[in-house]
């Protein structure tokens, strides 16, 4: 059952909800990973590399200005983001026949 946090009233309710959202952020991190397999072939077709600093400052400054836009330490999120980024990174490198 969907609810607000402030409208909880026992661990369990609170510990349901809890597990509703990551398995709606695993949703969206399994989307998200749809996006980079995509992005793999298109940088395959057009020569490009795997890491490519720019985006890479880009999704991490992105991180860190959604992160403060609610409420959340930029920091943390902008390191979670730093994993995402790197494992797709590697990803990529492996698909594209870069050396590691």
């Amino acid at each position: 059952m969907t609810m607000r946090a402030a409208d909880c009233t026992t661990m369990a309710e609170i510990r349901e909800n809890i597990d509703r959202i990551d398995e709606a952020l695993m949703v969206l991190l399994a989307e998200r990973w749809t996006f980079i397999g995509r992005a793999t072939e298109i940088k395959s077709g057009l020569g490009l590399p795997a890491d490519i600093p720019e985006r890479v400052a880009e999704v991490r400054r992105n991180a860190r200005l959604n992160a403060g836009s609610h409420g959340l330490d930029p920091d943390f999120y902008e390191d979670i983001w730093s994993q995402l980024i790197d494992h797709a990174i590697a990803h990529e490198k492996r698909a594209l026949g870069e050396a590691e």
